[in-house]
């Protein structure tokens, strides 16, 4: 490859897609470490005001957690996706959440994924910010989130640029 072959090889974005209608903030106001951190990788979170959590791209679920708590996704361009509902919800066992898709099916973005009762949630004394990560920040040049502040599901709300 040339150089000018460099010159014209064009960046390749994906846009992503509000998963949960809420406010949408940056992924280190999350009160978690391993998130705010972004110990597991760049992303963002949102602040629900519903418990209806939605694929945020064309993807395949690559994993889904026995306790409903978490869903992962894994998009065409490779992108590898995790939705947390809330924070310590692992210790729910499952109780606040309806799992609507299985691992390995085919989803399509603003497919339903999971049914939160977020006042359950948050009687259990547990925060219901949901984080979104890329798991696999490396393969990116950059995580960019494009909102702050209220979203309906489905807004463009995160760029990935390989």
């Amino acid at each position: 490859m040339g150089l000018f072959d460099k010159l014209k090889k064009k960046e390749t974005a994906q846009v992503l897609g509000a998963y949960m209608k809420g406010k949408c903030v940056g992924i280190k106001e999350v009160p978690d470490p391993t998130f705010g951190e972004e110990i597991l990788g760049k992303g963002m979170a949102i602040i629900p005001v519903d418990g209806h959590v939605y694929a945020p791209a064309d993807g395949v679920i690559s994993t889904v957690f026995p306790t409903g708590h978490a869903v992962g996704i894994t998009t065409p361009d490779g992108a590898e996706l995790l939705i947390h509902i809330g924070l310590d919800t692992v210790e729910l066992k499952g109780g606040p959440f309806a799992i609507q898709v299985e691992a390995e099916q085919s989803v399509k973005k603003g497919d339903l994924l999971i049914v939160a009762d977020l006042e359950k949630i948050k009687e259990a004394g547990k925060d219901i910010i949901t984080p979104m990560v890329v798991c696999n920040t490396d393969a990116y040049a950059q995580v960019e989130q494009l909102v702050s502040g209220d979203v309906e599901a489905g807004d463009d709300v995160l760029k990935l640029v390989k």
